[in-house]
């Protein structure tokens, strides 16, 4: 299979155009784009739900949330549907597939909500 020459090539290229090319061609840019919610997460789902939750990280196309209480916990549960249209609200194929729930210990901030 023979290469075609990058017409770009040994010329000066912005790093991010770089960054997107690689990961297009390696097949990461899903993988990236659905980890992307951890830092969106209180963009998504507002400051009232923010602050009892920590997004932890997304594994296999799984969100996995830390909740500060049981009672917030069955909350999130059962808004579920309405969590998962906003957080995958203008994904392409890095789209969240599944939300998980963990109890944490109250901590926010430190990974251990």
């Amino acid at each position: 299979m023979k290469r075609t020459r990058d017409p770009n090539a040994g010329q000066p290229q912005a790093v991010g155009d770089l960054v997107s090319r690689f990961l297009d061609r390696s097949g990461l840019a899903p993988k990236v784009e659905a980890a992307s919610i951890v830092t969106e997460w209180t963009d998504k789902v507002g400051p009232q739900i923010s602050a009892v939750t920590e997004a932890l990280r997304v594994s296999e196309g799984t969100l996995f949330v830390a909740v500060a209480t049981s009672a917030w916990l069955m909350e999130l549960n059962l808004m579920k549907g309405e969590l998962m249209r906003r957080i995958n609200a203008g994904k392409g194929d890095g789209r969240i597939r599944q939300l998980v729930f963990v109890m944490g210990n109250g901590e926010r901030g430190t990974g251990n909500v």
